[in-house]
């Protein structure tokens, strides 16, 4: 549940937007990535998002069909145009982003009265980010969807017989290996369920405390949010986003798959600002999340602090069972209530553009999620998502399969 928007990216690397005459249209938005990096994976998955009506927005759901991702709770919005993103490419570490999102999104139009409940408390694994967060009425709808995932899932009928009409793609009850994110059924993945994988052996970092995973993308992008008690970012919510963010820099030759060693929420004075206003709602995404992930501005954002360890901490003691924290070129360290932790270097890679990285990887954690694979395995195919990502020039488009993480894992 979250953004979508068209991504042009330019077709030439290393110039500015002024001197390049030609870009590739690509399905964007983070949300939508982590689908589409999911389904790529062999998972069956859907979007809960908006669009305008107009092209971009026909484009957008052929583009989910094609790849494989339900489009049946991806609803128009009269009057607002499909959200169009810029960016530029210089390897290996600047890519700015450039986003038109006016006078607001339509993927921040979601209200809480159109959500299929059902369909959300049925999904194995729901996916929800900060920028819903960012204003109304995507932030009711984003907490109801989060309440209700808490509340448990629907009666078993629906949960075990229906499927097709839950939150994941296709029809049928469900079960085995193609199950995904935001469907039903599926293996039991760590921190949920019966506590053991396909095979029926124990998992590490399994609990039977909650049976659905709801991941929290922390996903913190402050242009997206108001001016406390004042007017959006100057300029609305377009307008470039730096190195510094969710989306900058990859270390030169490397991706840890969390492109951000991040310059930190207290960059400026209005992003101070901002932060300190989200972060109340994101205390009360943290209580209804299973797992949460960003990199370490975002967990700075969410929980005030910026040490990787002492992040985790923060993030389990809001309410999570599993933390995943990305550490740029150091990698990403996930830590789970139990006590297990990973601690996973990056997987090196010649850089080419790093905006998609974070999303392969979160379409990957779900991937390894519902596998039931332990933890550090877990952690290393989505670095490895990432880092093959990090390695292309699109996003959704560059989203690897299963074979190909598997084979860049084995030649490292």
């Amino acid at each position: 549940m979250g953004r979508i928007g068209v991504d042009l990216y330019p077709l030439r690397t290393g110039v500015g937007l002024a001197e390049v005459e030609t870009f590739g249209k690509f399905l964007g938005g983070s949300a939508a990535n982590v689908a589409v990096a999911a389904a790529r994976l062999g998972r069956r998955t859907a979007l809960l998002t908006r669009t305008g009506r107009d092209p971009f927005g026909e484009y957008l759901r052929g583009a989910l069909r094609g790849f494989g991702v339900d489009d049946r709770w991806v609803t128009e919005v009269p009057g607002l145009p499909t959200p169009v993103t810029f960016c530029e490419v210089f390897p290996p570490d600047h890519f700015p982003l450039y986003f038109y999102r006016r006078p607001s999104a339509p993927d921040l139009q979601i209200t809480a009265g159109e959500l299929d409940l059902d369909a959300i408390r049925a999904a194995q694994v729901f996916w929800v980010t900060g920028t819903g967060l960012c204003e109304e009425p995507s932030r009711s709808a984003t907490l109801a969807a989060l309440e209700a995932r808490a509340a448990g899932p629907p009666p078993a009928t629906r949960a075990g017989t229906a499927a097709g009409t839950g939150a994941g793609a296709g029809t049928g009850a469900g079960t085995g290996a193609d199950e995904g994110v935001a469907g039903a059924g599926g293996a039991e993945p760590p921190g949920t369920g019966s506590g053991r994988g396909r095979d029926g052996a124990p998992v590490a970092g399994a609990s039977p405390a909650r049976d659905r995973v709801t991941v929290f993308d922390l996903d913190w992008r402050p242009m997206f949010w108001p001016e406390p008690g004042g007017s959006p970012n100057p300029g609305g919510t377009a307008g470039p986003e730096g190195p510094g963010g969710p989306g900058g820099p990859v270390a030169p030759g490397t991706s840890s798959a969390a492109p951000g060693a991040a310059s930190g929420a207290a960059a400026g004075g209005g992003d101070v600002a901002r932060a300190a206003a989200a972060r109340p709602y994101y205390v009360r995404a943290l209580a209804h999340a299973t797992v949460a992930v960003g990199n370490l501005e975002e967990c700075e954002v969410a929980t005030g602090r910026r040490e990787p360890v002492g992040c985790a901490r923060a993030l389990l003691d809001a309410g999570v069972e599993l933390a995943v924290v990305k550490l740029g070129p150091r990698g990403v360290l996930a830590m789970h209530r139990d006590g297990t932790t990973a601690e996973v270097p990056p997987l090196p890679v010649e850089v080419v553009n790093g905006l998609g990285a974070g999303d392969a990887f979160g379409g990957a954690l779900c991937h390894g999620l519902l596998a039931g694979w332990d933890l550090e395995r877990t952690m290393r195919h989505a670095n490895a998502a990432g880092a093959l990502v990090a390695a292309r020039l699109a996003c959704s488009a560059a989203m690897p399969t299963a074979a190909e993480v598997e084979a860049a894992l084995a030649g490292s």
